[in-house]
């Protein structure tokens, strides 16, 4: 059976859809925004309110709105007064990493980072399409931080990270917060129907892409000096680090084969050129990612990074590497009609449904040991719904445009 055209199918992942949003109620912090979520569904104690996390649940809530969902539309709205007031810095522009009762949680928390501030976007992009009150302010302002502090037009990519006051920036640039950045990047595209965004998120995935994935036989090299050159040992004493692991990270080889192809579809709904290498990197982004991810320990499961000549480095199973790999192929299925995509597609909802899915606790395991046990080396609890809802979502959504302006534009199969 073709799942991804199947009625039935939509109607399990419709289904799969609102668990999720029922779990991820309780992330909603009083003071404002959202926070962690522990294994049973509760707030974990003692940690502050982050950005990244905030800005994540802002936008499924976003999505659950869109999608007619009592209750949705306040949480939107709390994520929204929380950007507008205690994570914006009113003296120097931005929003914090993450606070606590009293403001900036420490002096880590002040640092201007793209990765969370990407998400700003992204959140307040998928908010201004639900139509929530302030959200197409707030993305105006996050876009005119885009432009003043962290693209690099003459890179074309995004820097790194900033201090507070925006007077020194990081000696690192990394290719995780340019991927969020191509994804936010395209949301503001579709909302604010301004195609420059389109175009800076294309020549970011060109140069990440054809470029350097490409260059380096599709494993992806993440972590770079000011110069952007490539530093291969990064972090080889930290090998799981949850933002910066060492080596080349299998997931990321999906998300980007994924985000090419949303590219793509967005230049060619533009009256864009569309160049070949789009699909071709895509589908040789995904092969890499099977090749050298799944299944090769003797189990079943995407290792979480693998070193310089394809070896197995960190070989825990992360629940986000899943969802890329669904979305990629649920993405690659619809360009092309290759059946082979499906069948991947199928082989891992039925890997998610046997050792991801907690269907007593709620939500997904966020990460499994090399025999598919839960494990909490790298992610403990479970802390945001941003990946397992975007794929019960992709598979029955357009390419073009991204998933809350298609939503509002009643685009869902």
């Amino acid at each position: 059976m073709a799942w991804l055209s199947a009625p039935a199918h939509h109607r399990w992942l419709e289904g799969e859809t609102d668990r999720l949003l029922d779990f991820g109620r309780a992330s909603r912090v009083a003071e404002g925004g959202f926070g962690r979520l522990d294994e049973r569904g509760r707030l974990e104690p003692g940690l502050p309110t982050e950005l990244w996390v905030t800005c994540r649940m802002t936008y499924v809530y976003a999505l659950g709105a869109l999608l007619g969902r009592p209750g949705c539309a306040p949480l939107v709205d709390h994520g929204l007064a929380a950007l507008a007031g205690r994570f914006r810095d009113a003296e120097h522009g931005g929003w914090f990493a993450a606070v606590g009762p009293d403001g900036p949680h420490d002096d880590a928390a002040t640092a201007k980072d793209a990765y969370p501030h990407a998400f700003v976007v992204l959140a307040t992009a998928s908010a201004a399409a639900a139509g929530r009150p302030g959200a197409r302010e707030l993305l105006d302002e996050a876009l005119a931080v885009q432009l003043r502090h962290f693209w690099d037009d003459e890179a074309g990519m995004v820097v790194e990270s900033w201090d507070r006051a925006f007077t020194t920036t990081e000696a690192y640039r990394g290719v995780n917060a340019n991927m969020h950045t191509v994804e936010a990047y395209l949301a503001a595209a579709d909302v604010t129907g301004d195609v420059a965004w389109l175009e800076r998120a294309a020549r970011i995935v060109e140069r990440v892409v054809h470029g350097l994935a490409r260059g380096n036989g599709w494993r992806l090299p993440e972590h770079f000096d000011a110069d952007w050159q490539p530093l291969l040992d990064y972090n080889r004493d930290v090998p799981a680090h949850p933002f910066r692991p060492y080596g080349a990270t299998v997931g990321h080889w999906l998300e980007w084969a994924r985000l090419t192809l949303h590219v793509r579809a967005a230049l060619e709904a533009a009256g864009r050129p569309v160049e070949p290498w789009l699909l071709d990197d895509a589908v040789a982004l995904f092969e890499a990612a099977v090749a050298q991810g799944w299944d090769v320990d003797g189990a079943p499961g995407f290792v979480y990074t693998v070193d310089w000549s394809g070896e197995p480095v960190v070989r825990m199973r992360m629940h986000w590497v899943l969802c890329e790999a669904l979305g990629a192929a649920a993405a690659l299925h619809a360009v092309t009609g290759d059946e082979r995509f499906e069948a991947w597609y199928a082989t891992w909802w039925d890997y998610a449904d046997t050792h991801l899915l907690d269907r007593e606790g709620g939500s997904w395991w966020h990460e499994l040991d090399e025999e598919n046990r839960v494990s909490r080396t790298v992610w403990g609890g479970k802390a945001d719904l941003y990946h397992a809802v975007q794929a019960t979502l992709l598979p029955r959504l357009p390419l073009t445009p991204v998933l809350a302006p298609a939503l509002a534009r009643g685009l869902l199969a």
